[in-house]
């Protein structure tokens, strides 16, 4: 069995991604490359239009200056005219030019900005979307052993906080890659045409810088995939205390689960000490090189320009060299801020591309049988499973059930008989043997075909956060549509509360069945959500009931009032009731008692009291007093 820091970290499902993880992340950006195609486009134009305010400053300096209009390139494009330029006409002629070119260049700005930023943002918002759906629609299809085997809060982590931060990768980090691209390219280019010797220093760090940032991913990879485990366990952790309040509050257990969540905040703390350290590093070490190239720029340039040397750029066109610079070293600095957003953001999507590439252990065969009807004769043939390999809860069981049957189950905690049910529904595979319904084996069966034709009511029934009249609707779709309708009555939800002794009690609640019952229906008590769960089962219609203990938790007298319409409700259909009272099984067309994943006794009530073996020492002993003595409720 996987550890508990298996079950939070995932580790088993990370290993399972098909492919690179990112590379699954932008396959989900495929349908919407039209949008994105237009998207990067505006960037790009953003990008540039925020490069031509320092070649105006340039040509206004050399304007006031050097009362010329410079040689860069809105002369080269002849946007300004060249040479001196003596008349005060002229120069407020250039000057009016330069003033139109800015506020152009703005408008570009203002305009491609807000159609990137708007493509791209609601974009990532619609793969969020896409990807969560998916990864939450992949997890409700894997196999219960998925869910036994990784816990609530783990994820709970998966489809919040990693598919968050995969969607903040995608609407930030996007955006800062084009515009490294098109400030590097775009700046490199313009200090090239101006001065190709003070290009060559100003882009000398740029491959030092992606060299460095290879490294750091390297280095701080491990960190990162370590944090996003402790998270894991950490939400785990919470997630199991707060389900758990009563219990910690009952046993006083304050201080006791204070510091378990105090070792897992503080192992969170260390690793993201230790990933800061390393970040903080790497960016310092960005910024000594950035600063060691502005002082070179600064020396080569100038003097070029204080001794006129051949090839030196003009005053405004040195001012200009600096304003790119500060820009140049800004987005060349966040490479390393993206790169460290680029491994937080695989580190989640190996989480979430691990569960996508987990392929259920049980699923429908291809072309799986469908049947028109399904009378519920129900087969177990020489049965043998077990959770852990060589250790078998049932071992080479058989029973055949008649369409109608009811059967009841009786035996030890342990004894394996909620176990054997859960086959029937295919929950589990057998190891060994073969579980049919109406001699067709339900491993052929379309899963769900087969499942909703068997209705199942636990000892511990799950409900809903929600209103009563929606739990119990929930067995069927046409009326869960109708109960989510403001003010519905649905007749159907009515009569199989009336069916399951229920409807009493939910008239006499504050709003009656639109009463909200609170999570998991934390404001009814056991034996009022034991009643809604049977309702909501016999809401389906199904042919094979399972009742795993749909009683323990009322009183005799309601029991007996349920007994009575179950009676009448399972008379069509094939029932299988576990009971750890007696007397709920005794009218049984047959009681079969299971021991060790074995049947031990079968029979009718009569038969077994004749037999004069553990049943009826069992039943001896309930009649006589308390129901504890011997077979409990099962939790197998």
């Amino acid at each position: 069995m996987p550890s508990e820091d298996e079950h939070g970290g995932f580790e088993d499902i990370r290993n399972e991604v098909d492919g690179h993880p990112m590379v699954g992340l932008f396959g989900y950006a495929v349908p919407y490359w039209k949008r994105l195609t237009v998207g990067v486009g505006a960037s790009l134009l953003t990008r540039i239009a925020r490069l031509v305010p320092p070649l105006i400053v340039a040509a206004a300096i050399d304007l006031i200056v050097r009362s010329s209009g410079g040689s860069g390139l809105l002369v080269r494009f002849g946007l300004l005219p060249g040479g001196i330029i003596d008349a005060q006409a002229g120069q407020l002629a250039v000057l009016e030019r330069l003033v139109a070119i800015a506020a152009l260049a703005y408008v570009v700005r203002s305009v491609t900005r807000f159609v990137s930023r708007y493509l791209l943002e609601s974009t990532a918002q619609k793969i969020q979307r896409d990807l969560r759906n998916d990864a939450y629609d992949h997890m409700q299809h894997l196999s219960m052993a998925f869910f036994a085997n990784h816990q609530t809060g783990g994820m709970m982590s998966i489809l919040n906080s990693d598919i968050n931060r995969l969607e903040r990768f995608l609407n930030t980090e996007l955006r800062q890659i084009i515009r490294v691209v098109a400030i590097v390219g775009g700046i490199g280019a313009i200090l090239y045409v101006q001065s190709p010797t003070l290009a060559l220093i100003a882009l000398a760090p740029v491959p030092i810088i992606g060299l460095a940032s290879a490294g750091f991913l390297h280095r701080v990879e491990p960190r990162y995939r370590a944090i996003r485990e402790t998270v894991a366990r950490l939400s785990v952790r919470l997630e199991n205390n707060l389900s758990g309040a009563p219990v910690i509050k009952s046993f006083n257990r304050y201080e006791f689960e204070r510091d378990r969540v105090a070792a897992e905040s503080e192992r969170y703390h260390d690793e993201q000490v230790s990933a800061i350290r390393i970040r903080r590093a790497f960016f310092s070490s960005l910024r000594v090189l950035t600063g060691v190239v502005f002082v070179a720029v600064l020396y080569v340039g100038g003097r070029g320009v204080i001794t006129d040397a051949p090839g030196a750029v003009s005053v405004g066109a040195f001012a200009g060299v600096f304003l790119y610079i500060r820009r140049l070293y800004s987005p060349m600095r966040r490479i390393g801020k993206t790169a460290n957003k680029y491994q937080l953001a695989k580190s989640s999507a190996e989480r979430v591309f691990g569960v996508l590439s987990h392929d259920p252990a049980i699923a429908s065969p291809e072309n799986g049988h469908v049947p028109e009807r399904v009378d519920g004769r129900v087969t177990f043939d020489d049965v043998t499973f077990g959770y852990e390999d060589g250790e078998p809860v049932i071992s080479n069981l058989s029973l055949d059930v008649d369409p109608g049957e009811t059967i009841g189950l009786a035996g030890p905690t342990g004894a394996g008989k909620s176990t054997l049910l859960k086959l029937i529904p295919r929950f589990h595979d057998t190891d060994a043997g073969a579980v049919s319904v109406d001699g067709t084996d339900v491993r052929e069966y379309d899963i769900q075909a087969l499942r909703e034709s068997i209705g199942i009511v636990e000892q511990n029934p799950y409900l809903f956060s929600g209103t009563v009249r929606e739990n119990i609707a929930y067995g069927t779709t046409d009326a869960l549509d109708t109960a989510l309708e403001e003010g519905s009555t649905d007749e159907q939800v009515r009569e199989a509360a009336m069916a399951a002794e229920a409807h009493e009690f939910i008239t006499d609640l504050p709003e009656g069945y639109d009463t909200q019952i609170g999570e998991r229906g934390v404001k009814l008590s056991g034996g009022q959500r034991q009643r809604i769960a049977i309702a909501r089962a016999l809401l389906n219609d199904p042919a094979i009931i399972v009742l795993d203990e749909a009683t323990s938790d009322v009183d005799t007298e309601t029991e007996e009032r349920i007994q009575q319409s179950l009676a009448r409700l399972t008379a069509d259909r094939t029932a299988f009731v576990i009971a750890h009272r007696l007397s709920t099984i005794q009218d049984a067309d047959r009681i079969v008692v299971v021991d060790d994943g074995t049947i031990t006794e079968r029979g009718t009530h009569a038969d077994l009291l004749a037999a004069d073996s553990a049943y009826a020492e069992l039943w001896q002993s309930q009649s006589r007093g308390p129901a504890e003595i011997g077979l409990e409720a099962d939790d197998d």
